[in-house]
Order: C-alpha cells, then sequence, then structure tokens
C-alpha cells in the first residue's frame, strides 16, 4: 500500500507564518505537524511508500523529510492549486500497478488506529459525527451503513443532509479506480467551488459500484487556524506527559522544552511548547508554541505562536507609586 499526503496548501489562515514555511513545517508539541502523521505511517508499518504532493516551498518539506526519516519518499509538485482532488491526480504516476492507497490530509492530526482502519474489507473514508457539519463535507450512508453520497461542505443549506464529517482520512482499495474516476472529474470538468474536489471523484466511484463504508475517528486534529493549532499543541502535549525540572524556574505541565534551551527565572506552562536554543528569561507563558532560536526577555505571553529566529525583549520597569496611585499598561 501507498500512502499520499497532499501539502500543498498554502496555509492563509496562519499567515505570516507560513509566507516563509509551509504550514505543516510548523511547531506542534515538539516537532513540526508533518512528523507526527509521517513518523505514525513508518512506526505502524503499513506503506511501502509516501507519495508527497508538494506546492510552493515544498522543498522545505523535501529537505526535512529526508533529513529526518530513512524511508521511501516520493515528492510531486502540484503546480497550480486545483483543488484536492487535482492535487491526489498528480500522484497518478507513483503508481504502476493497482494497489491499495490511505490518503492523509497534511494539515491535519489524527489520534486513530490505522492498522485497524486499513484491515477494512471495504473502502472506509474516516468521519466525526459533529453539531454544525454545514462547514465540513458530508457523507450519508444507508441502512447497510454503506455511503450512498458525498456533499461538499452544504454550507448554504439550512439544514445538512447528515452530521458525520469527513476528517481528512481515506482508505481505498483500488487506486486504479481511484485515478479513473478523478480522470473522469477532471475530463468533464466537473468542480465544486472552483476546484476539482475529491469527494466528486469519491462519488463517481460509487456510481461505478465501488462500495465504501465508514470510520470513525474520534481524535481529530484540526491544525488550520492559531486557535485549533493551539487546541492540538495541548492535546498532544497531554499525550506525551514530559517532566522537566529546572532550577529557579516553575513548570507546569504539560509542556514541551527543546535542546539547548536556556531558561531563568521564568513560569512556563501549562501547554507550552518551546523549541531548541531558545533564550527565556523572566518571563510567564501560557498555552503558546515558541519555535527554536528565540530570545524572549521579561513578558507575559498567553495565546501565543511565535515562529523562528525572534526577538522579544522588554526593560524591566521600576515604579516609586504613593498612596492610591494607578499605572494601567494596555
Amino acid at each position: 500500500m501507498k500512502v499520499i499526503i497532499p501539502v500543498a496548501g498554502s496555509g492563509t489562515r496562519l499567515r505570516p507564518h507560513t509566507l516563509t514555511q509551509p504550514k505543516v513545517l510548523m511547531n506542534v508539541a515538539g516537532h513540526p505537524m508533518i512528523y507526527h502523521i509521517v513518523n505514525q505511517i513508518i512506526k505502524d508499518k503499513i506503506a511501502s511508500s509516501i507519495v508527497m504532493i508538494t506546492g510552493n516551498m515544498g522543498e522545505q518539506i523535501e529537505q526535512y523529510l529526508n533529513s529526518t526519516f530513512k524511508f521511501k519518499f516520493e515528492f510531486i509538485k502540484q503546480n497550480k492549486p486545483l483543488g484536492l482532488g487535482h492535487a491526489i491526480h498528480c500522484a497518478e504516476p507513483a503508481f504502476s500497478k493497482d494497489e491499495e492507497v490511505l490518503i492523509i490530509l497534511g494539515d491535519t492530526l489524527f489520534d486513530v488506529d490505522l492498522k485497524k482502519m486499513c484491515r477494512n474489507k471495504l473502502s472506509v473514508i474516516g468521519v466525526k459525527k459533529v453539531e454544525d457539519p454545514r462547514r465540513f463535507g458530508v457523507i450519508e450512508k444507508n441502512k447497510k451503513g454503506l455511503i450512498t453520497r458525498f456533499v461538499e461542505k452544504p454550507a448554504t443549506q439550512k439544514v445538512s443532509p447528515s452530521n458525520d464529517a469527513i476528517v481528512g482520512l481515506y482508505y481505498l482499495k483500488s487506486s486504479i479506480s481511484l485515478f479513473k474516476s478523478l480522470d473522469n472529474i477532471i475530463k468533464k470538468d466537473i468542480k465544486s467551488k472552483g476546484e476539482y474536489q475529491l469527494t466528486d471523484a469519491l462519488e463517481d466511484m460509487i456510481k461505478n459500484k465501488i462500495r465504501m463504508t465508514t470510520y470513525t475517528v474520534d481524535g481529530w486534529l484540526d491544525c488550520g487556524k492559531p486557535e485549533t493549532l493551539l487546541e492540538t499543541n495541548s492535546y498532544l502535549l497531554n499525550k506525551q506527559k514530559k517532566n522537566y525540572k529546572i532550577p529557579g524556574s516553575i513548570i507546569k505541565p504539560p509542556v514541551f522544552i527543546g535542546k539547548n534551551t536556556e531558561i531563568d527565572e521564568c513560569i512556563i506552562g501549562s501547554n507550552v511548547t518551546i523549541g531548541d536554543n531558545c533564550i527565556i528569561k523572566n518571563c510567564i507563558i501560557e498555552n503558546s508554541i515558541i519555535d527554536s532560536n528565540n530570545t524572549i526577555e521579561n513578558v507575559m505571553l498567553k495565546d501565543t505562536i511565535m515562529g523562528k529566529n525572534c526577538k522579544v525583549i522588554q526593560k524591566k520597569m521600576t515604579y516609586n507609586l504613593g498612596e492610591y496611585s494607578e499605572k494601567i499598561q494596555q
């Protein structure tokens, strides 16, 4: 089986961080988000190779993966952002025969048993029940549990046809059937919201008698926005349960602290990731992600995401206040 991971998205909701690096290289709980996906695939031994569909700055992803993992990667560039369906279609040259394929979206992390999901006798779509499914692609099933219809983000409908949201995991038994349906929607120029959608190709597969069912994914961790990235960081830190003791500072778990990082007279945590080679002095930091090579002094940070090679230094303030004085900093 081969795994396809599309990572060509521009990540506009995470700017300015994604102006200089791909979204999937942003730090989450001590590692780039793509690390968590690839590490599980390799650890579970479920794939012979991983096909990465890259876009702008894709060479950064290629360099990181090749230097971090000893595994077979294939890198294919999506030259134009024409949708997820088009991105998956770009992977076709990597398949020389009909084989199983697992598609994992590169900007979403999962706490899921991939081995169990891929043991299914049918093609499987990962789903999670949500209260308001109008922001997501959804599926409809018949009484036998087989998928009968895919709906791409029914936001314009007052009532969604289903609350089974598609989370970004797709296990398909036949790569030939997948690429045949992708070829079909592209040749016929079938688009949804101006793009070639994977859900339209999956709909075409169902019309061609390919049976599909669902697999419930409870651990669906979104990394698409700053607030959800911080939530995912917190979730993963709680799974790691690392403990640190630093003289002169208070460390409130869960936290992750990288190598060669100096922390002096600080309160760190909870839910904080700090990368390698940082200098942090006289700070209070809570629910934040601080990437590598940063210097921070005399500040309080909360709900913060800081990229690499930043410097934030404030002078220590001295006050001499009489009775009934007020000093308020906004």
